[in-house]
């Protein structure tokens, strides 16, 4: 549990050079009728229902180490790190932290508890403490960061109440919940609005898999990982962001939806990853000025397909550039954020039905979702000398290559390369994947003749794209 004095807690990633995106969380508003004395009218009240699932919701306290060496408690969290340190910042040194968050009780006789995977990072040591004060030790069973989900278990063999799942795609714009939280470590904080909003793909992460519900509850640090509950008390969401430019509530919160929480949560547990599958194709949001060069009627929605991968899901299933997809196993798609989340939630070896425009005809396709690029591991010394030390996986989205971990001291950390960052260029030649990266490093290798040769890196840093030489 976490005060409103301490260092650490949950993140803000900038939006605009003002507006900033806070990890943390969410809440409404509800009825209820309060009892009345003899002879009075029923007082409204949610009191009732906050009761009832107050249990489930916890508070989690993490302790770790992680590289940093900044005074500003900020930038205890890593998603404040990646956005506020400067590119040529040196390698920070190891140092311990303190942050807190909430969490959610699913599963009281496994003990499953749902939270952010962003309040879990890093952390070696985590306490959950109950409504009754009762502090319990956890686990990571799995992380998930594309989604920002994570499962703890508690190591106790400890019954706690659990909390009923509800149906996040019967939400409406206008419909009240509330949210259940733990702000600045003040317990059980309860706060209220309505759905402001829904599909909202901020670009909190450049790699996430985004369909937020928006609420105007009010949002704080600390809140990260609680509950959206309907007026039912069901959960509807995961408390997870905020849009700001302090870093304090202003009305526009974030939740996952309960519905890619199960999901994701189904696979953490059973495998303890999320086995994503990927479609193989670049798309953009089907925008009005794009509408006529996409040969479409004026009010089509969709995805617009910029690129097909070569030996690609898409490709074998007969997707072109310049179609149009509108739907997903029948369920309408309206920009390119919901194609990303719907292929995100799928599995390898789905068979996904997609409804597409050709030159303004509707078609039909079914696409066999395909195994994402296998990560690369030290191989990438073998990519080239100046990648050693670096780990390498296929980015989510089929964009290019993410750089999964570097080793300090390392010809790849020497050279300026991140944890985060996405390789998408070599050279001045686009690429899309490891498999990409090695065949344009191979050619200019046989180009070299056997002689040195060096590599210019175009990296995606944020929302920033620099370049980075590998000698």
């Amino acid at each position: 549990m976490r005060t409103h004095a301490v260092r650490s807690f949950a993140p803000v990633l900038a939006l605009t050079a003002l507006a900033s995106v806070a990890l943390l969380t969410t809440g409404v508003s509800a009825q209820a009728q309060l009892p009345a004395k003899a002879g009075e009218t029923p007082v409204p009240s949610l009191a009732p229902m906050i009761k009832r699932i107050s249990p489930s919701v916890v508070s989690i306290a993490t302790r770790g180490t992680v590289k940093g060496r900044a005074p500003n408690p900020l930038l205890d969290d890593p998603f404040f790190r990646r956005f506020f340190e400067g590119p040529n910042a040196p390698m920070p040194r190891e140092r311990e932290f303190r942050s807190a968050g909430s969490g959610v009780v699913v599963d009281s006789k496994l003990g499953y508890i749902i939270t952010n995977a962003h309040v879990v990072e890093n952390a070696s040591e985590i306490t959950v403490t109950t409504e009754d004060n009762h502090n319990y030790t956890a686990e990571v069973v799995g992380s998930d960061k594309p989604s920002d989900v994570a499962v703890l278990k508690l190591k106790d063999k400890v019954t706690l109440a659990s909390i009923s799942l509800g149906d996040s795609s019967r939400l409406e714009v206008g419909d009240f919940v509330v949210a259940i939280g733990n702000p600045f470590g003040l317990q059980h904080t309860v706060t209220s609005g309505i759905v402001s909003a829904l599909g909202r793909t901020p670009r909190i992460s450049e790699d996430g898999y985004e369909n937020f519900i928006q609420t105007d509850a009010s949002i704080n640090p600390g809140n990260s990982g609680g509950a959206l509950v309907n007026l039912r008390g069901e959960l509807v969401g995961i408390n997870s962001a905020i849009l700001s430019e302090s870093g304090g509530n202003i009305g526009i919160g974030f939740a996952i939806p309960v519905n890619m929480v199960k999901n994701v949560m189904d696979q953490l547990v059973r495998f303890g990853e999320v086995k994503r599958g990927i479609l193989g194709v670049r798309i953009f949001t089907l925008t009005p000025d794009l509408l006529e060069a996409a040969g479409a009627p004026p009010d089509t929605t969709g995805a617009l397909v910029s690129q097909v991968d070569e030996g690609s899901a898409a490709e074998k299933a007969g997707i072109k550039i310049n179609d149009v997809i509108t739907s997903i196993n029948g369920a309408a798609v309206k920009s390119g954020g919901e194609l990303r989340y719907a292929i995100g939630l799928l599995r390898v070896g789905d068979r996904v039905d997609i409804g597409l425009l050709r030159d303004g005809k509707p078609r039909k396709v079914t696409a066999l979702i395909a195994e994402a690029g296998e990560t690369q591991i030290a191989a990438a010394m073998d990519i080239h000398r100046g990648l050693e030390g670096a780990r390498l996986a296929d980015a989510p989205d089929g964009s290019g290559v993410m750089v999964a971990e570097i080793e300090q001291g390392t010809p790849a950390a020497q050279a300026g390369l991140r944890p985060n960052d996405v390789i998408v260029g070599v050279n001045r030649a686009r690429i899309g994947n490891v498999r990409q990266l090695r065949e344009a490093t191979d050619q200019l290798r046989t180009a070299a003749k056997g002689s040195n040769y060096s590599l210019v890196l175009s990296v995606r840093r944020g929302n920033a794209t620099l370049l980075v030489p590998v000698r």
